[in-house]
């Protein structure tokens, strides 16, 4: 084989608690993830020549070592000592820097497809294994699904499958450090935390609804204040018969699920005439596994 195309899946958070910090700076999550069909193409292309090369779309993201699918290509090649190189192509859709795990999943895209383009033999597990040393997001985005994460987000535990819906992605024209999210997370106190337990029951019977009552993101209580338009955007949904609407990782992007694609698309266009978010976009749960 010499190229293979993916797909490289967003994902949200249907519920992010943080329990504590570690000494080393990592922090203990609980989080409930959920893969959405908002996706980047990736393409890989074995060249007799060595070496790493990244094409994109977005002028304004790294092609070299600081690219976290550039990551993903030379650890594979050092482990396995492959003399030949590939160029990577990432046509990016995700939003950057925007809570969805985009960078995470081009790197899980590029472990997978190297994977088979060079047939290396690793398991899933053994891609995960390694997809841990890039980032906390890369074991889940090989996964992908429905999945309880826990530990720094690496320990992972299928659940069952989130029901069908509409999902509204809305991600206003700003950015948010997820450094000082965290920061300002640990020096608060008497956060309200979200019910893990509570949104798996809801996964557990099937049951929409309930499952939406039982979202919740801690972190919103510290990004929101910074980034008032985050609410704005959460408010629009609802109001446009959302059953939920919550931020996806440290921000700032908005999710809203719905049951309704007519609503969804009625939300999408408020939203962008109002100017609270120009990359709105109306998509669906992802349920399949495979990248």
């Amino acid at each position: 084989m010499r190229q293979i195309e993916l797909k490289a899946l967003a994902k949200i958070n249907l519920g992010l608690d943080v329990l504590g910090r570690r000494e080393n700076g990592y922090h203990d999550v609980r989080m409930v993830m959920q893969s959405i069909y908002l996706y980047d193409d990736v393409k890989i292309e074995r060249t007799k020549k060595p070496g790493i090369e990244i094409k994109t779309n977005l002028y304004f993201l790294p092609v070299g070592e600081n690219n976290i699918a550039y990551k993903a290509a030379a650890l594979l090649l050092e482990e396995f000592r492959i003399k030949e190189g590939v160029i990577i192509t990432l046509d990016k859709h995700i939003p950057v820097a925007a809570g969805m795990a985009g960078g995470s999943s081009n790197a899980a895209a590029v472990l997978f497809g190297m994977n088979r383009i060079f047939g290396l033999g690793l398991s899933q597990k053994g891609l995960m294994a390694r997809g841990i040393k890039l980032g906390a997001d890369v074991p889940y985005c090989i996964m992908r699904g429905t999945v309880l994460a826990e530990g720094i987000g690496e320990e992972l535990t299928e659940l069952p499958p989130m029901p069908k819906c509409t999902v509204l992605i809305a991600k206003p024209p700003i950015s948010v450090s997820t450094k000082t999210v965290y920061e300002a997370l640990d020096a608060r106190k008497g956060l309200n935390h979200p019910d893990i337990n509570r949104l798996i029951e809801g996964l557990e019977t099937g049951n929409l609804p309930y499952i939406a009552s039982a979202m919740g993101n801690v972190l919103e209580e510290v990004t929101i204040p910074l980034h008032p338009v985050i609410e704005d955007i959460k408010n629009e949904m609802k109001t446009a018969g959302a059953l939920n609407a919550m931020m996806s990782g440290s921000g700032p992007t908005v999710f809203g699920l719905f049951e309704n694609k007519t609503q969804a698309r009625k939300a999408q266009e408020k939203i962008r005439n109002k100017a609270l978010a120009k990359q709105a976009y109306v998509t669906n749960i992802h349920g399949t596994r495979r990248i």
